[in-house]
């Protein structure tokens, strides 16, 4: 891999202090604590939360620091280091999954044939870089090729940039909900 090329492969063991990392800080950046968001332990398990359901996780590293030498000012601020985003294979700069409905959030959509998204996370210096979307693709395209005929995502009303970039992936508004105090908006794509 050439250095700062992105790498997308399937979630490994080694992966899982670096997901963490990259959850809280990505969730910290919209302005989301994120202890209060609810349902996050598959970040904790990812391994039978996603793959053992019948689901996938894709990680997105670079190789190397360069990626992120011009926002390094960023990223001390934040209170993360380069070194909470490292993975055996280099540094997680995006990531995301895929459940099959009947295994995803007990609160939400049941739809018999439809996959939810989840974790949908970009390390911060790294957004509009086109990194999201090519997790997006990656997850939409081992959907189908599992039989998923549509893809469900849900995101809060306090994560503008989220609402977004499904609105411009072509995912359509199905509607809203609240959770504890989250103002929730639903969003499908056929695939």
């Amino acid at each position: 891999m050439e250095p700062n090329e992105l790498s997308l492969r399937s979630y490994d063991t080694r992966d899982d202090a670096a997901i963490w990392a990259l959850h809280e800080w990505a969730m910290r950046e919209t302005g989301v604590n994120p202890a209060d968001i609810p349902g996050t332990a598959d970040l904790r398990t990812v391994e039978t939360s996603y793959l053992e359901t019948g689901g996938t996780f894709v990680v997105a590293t670079v190789d190397g620091e360069q990626s992120y030498i011009d926002q390094s000012t960023e990223t001390e601020q934040s209170g993360y280091t380069l070194s909470d985003l490292t993975t055996y294979d280099g540094l997680l700069v995006a990531m995301g999954g895929i459940l099959p409905n009947q295994a995803g959030h007990s609160d939400e959509r049941d739809r018999p044939g439809a996959a939810e998204l989840h974790r949908m996370r970009v390390a911060p210096p790294q957004q509009r870089r086109g990194y999201g979307k090519q997790i997006l693709r990656e997850l939409e395209r081992r959907a189908a090729a599992n039989g998923f005929e549509t893809l469900l995502a849900t995101t809060s009303t306090r994560q503008s940039a989220a609402l977004d970039f499904y609105a411009g992936q072509g995912y359509e508004q199905t509607g809203t909900s609240t959770a504890g105090s989250y103002e929730l908006v639903h969003f499908e794509k056929q695939l």
